[in-house]
């Protein structure tokens, strides 16, 4: 049998020629891609703020109307578009990019303007002064799922905009949220709690290069938790890249002398919840991104979620907590807006996760 090769693959092939694009070649990619002309002017506007003519034509023919007039959609299905909302989330995210960003040196710039560092990973170093393309299906941080839920706080915000990032790393969702959020004119405040002190000094480069004033933002060194603790943290020996470190829970006394002796580990504090809150009256949105204990943390803290947090913005990291965590907070009334599932590749029969899932909660109580 005769194998059948993507035209869309050709496509990109023959016409990625790097130049500064104009009209005539997104509806050429139109014309090509999909048999039609571009639907109004502020899509081939859209598509022209694309950083390459090769980055705008992939993005055309990786569409899911592309791969559907190939009939490629069911060989070729993306992951990160599996997710469940009864929203726009494309529309949303499409709906935050900024056609007058500029290019900066030492920064990648991303879809809606924000200037992330290049030494935020190791493969972001040679994208210095480069415009990254709109996150869809995703980026390097996160699929169209999370993106949309995030802006979705935003946009339910009215006058200020406050947020909470618990694993705050390099500040992603603090400096994206809260830049969405002041080009709405919104007052601002932007929090984060991060246990290693090399992301906290990342994300604070990151909060000034976006114009987001230290009265604007705090960032916490401690470890996120439900219940008030010790627990140990792995220090990142001068490793800027150290993500995803999992803090240690319920050591004992000895086992906690051993590893800050070590070298290995520091004890930090755990920092509650309802501590970082505090007097606030409303959250707008609360991040969680904490390594396998938002579990724990959802089970432990949802009623002081639901009295004072609107918008809640979860990042898993196995099938098992997922269930949990839709069970916990559908028992206290909350709507779940956003999902996609936690992605995983079997090892010797063993679930080990690939990319975090993502889950997205509305509380009627400020947003009915």
């Amino acid at each position: 049998m005769r194998s059948r090769v993507p035209l869309a693959d050709h496509t990109i092939c023959i016409l990625c020629l790097e130049r500064l694009m104009v009209r005539k070649d997104v509806e050429d990619a139109y014309r090509v891609l999909l048999g039609r002309e571009p639907e109004s002017a502020d899509v081939i506007d859209f598509h022209l703020s694309h950083p390459s003519t090769s980055a705008m034509i992939k993005e055309i023919a990786h569409s899911p109307e592309a791969l559907s007039r190939l009939g490629l959609s069911s060989v070729f299905p993306n992951p990160l578009l599996h997710y469940n909302t009864m929203l726009d989330v494309v529309g949303i995210v499409k709906g935050m990019v900024d056609l007058e960003r500029k290019p900066r040196d030492g920064f990648n710039v991303n879809f809606q303007g924000v200037a992330v560092p290049t030494d935020v990973f190791e493969f972001l170093k040679h994208t210095s002064g480069q415009l990254d393309p709109i996150p869809i299906p995703g980026n390097y941080h996160a699929d169209t799922a999370e993106w949309a839920a995030a802006f979705r706080s935003v946009q339910l915000a009215r006058e200020t905009f406050t947020m909470i990032e618990l694993g705050s790393g390099w500040g992603c969702w603090m400096a994206n949220t809260g830049f969405a959020a002041k080009r709405r004119g919104l007052k601002i405040e932007v929090i984060g709690v991060e246990g290693d002190p090399m992301h906290i000094e990342m994300c604070e480069r990151t909060m000034s290069a976006n114009g987001i004033a230290p009265s604007e933002y705090r960032v916490i060194r401690g470890i996120a938790a439900g219940k008030p603790g010790y627990a140990l943290f792995p220090r990142a020996n001068g490793a800027m890249n150290g993500w995803g470190s999992e803090p240690i829970f319920g050591a004992t006394e000895e086992e906690s002398r051993r590893a800050v002796e070590s070298g290995e580990y520091d004890s930090l504090e755990l920092t509650t919840l309802a501590t970082v809150i505090g007097d606030r009256p409303k959250i707008d949105l609360l991040h969680i991104d904490i390594q396998g204990g938002e579990g724990d943390l959802i089970a432990q803290t949802v009623d002081l979620l639901t009295e004072k947090v609107a918008y809640v913005l979860i990042g898993l990291h196995s099938r098992v907590l997922e269930g949990g965590i839709i069970e916990t907070m559908l028992s206290r009334g909350w709507f779940l807006e956003i999902e996609r599932p936690t992605i995983f590749e079997l090892d010797n029969g063993v679930p080990r996760t690939t990319i975090d899932g993502v889950q997205a909660w509305r509380n009627p109580k400020f947003n009915p």
